[in-house]
């Protein structure tokens, strides 16, 4: 399956602590209740631990199960375990994913896609879109910066606006 099938992939970056899950809860929110359909992949640098240590699942994965799926009447969960191997690249898991109106990624910064940043600048980090030509836009809760070009600016405590720009993407 192809990123195509998926729908339209936007990657949302940021740095830690600005606001990316907030944000995409509002939007997927939004989008679902207008009936399409959202799958979002999220990157974590953590450890990822799903079940507690004594349940079945995770004393098969423990055995040494590549993967295992876990489905219930409720959601279907596959764990698989690396066990060393290369973490995965971020098309192997768009390809698993079911079709879509709309993929959103949050993280995966250095993956090149179509990209929005939300940006504080009161985390005292820099902005990432000086340095990244994918950002498309910037989900921000400080005016935009002076100068011409850059990438589309938005208020990042809107969200119907950030959707509003959203939603023109898409088309």
């Amino acid at each position: 399956m192809s990123p195509i099938e998926v729908g339209p992939v936007l990657g949302v970056v940021g740095w830690s602590g600005s606001g990316k899950t907030s944000l995409l809860e509002a939007l997927i929110g939004r989008l679902a209740g207008r009936g399409l359909r959202v799958n979002v992949v999220k990157h974590s640098h953590h450890d990822v631990e799903l079940e507690p240590p004594r349940k079945d699942s995770a004393r098969l994965r423990m055995a040494g199960a590549a993967e295992v799926m876990l489905a219930s009447p409720f959601r279907v969960a596959i764990l698989r375990e690396l066990r060393g191997a290369e973490e995965p690249r971020l098309m192997e898991h768009l390809a698993r994913l079911a079709p879509a109106d709309l993929t959103l990624v949050e993280g995966y910064k250095w993956e090149r896609m179509p990209k929005l940043e939300v940006f504080r600048p009161s985390l005292g980090r820099p902005a990432l879109y000086p340095e990244d030509p994918d950002i498309l836009a910037v989900a921000s809760d400080a005016p935009p910066p002076g100068g011409e070009g850059g990438p589309a600016w938005l208020d990042l405590n809107d969200p119907d606006g950030v959707l509003a720009w959203l939603q023109k993407w898409m088309r």
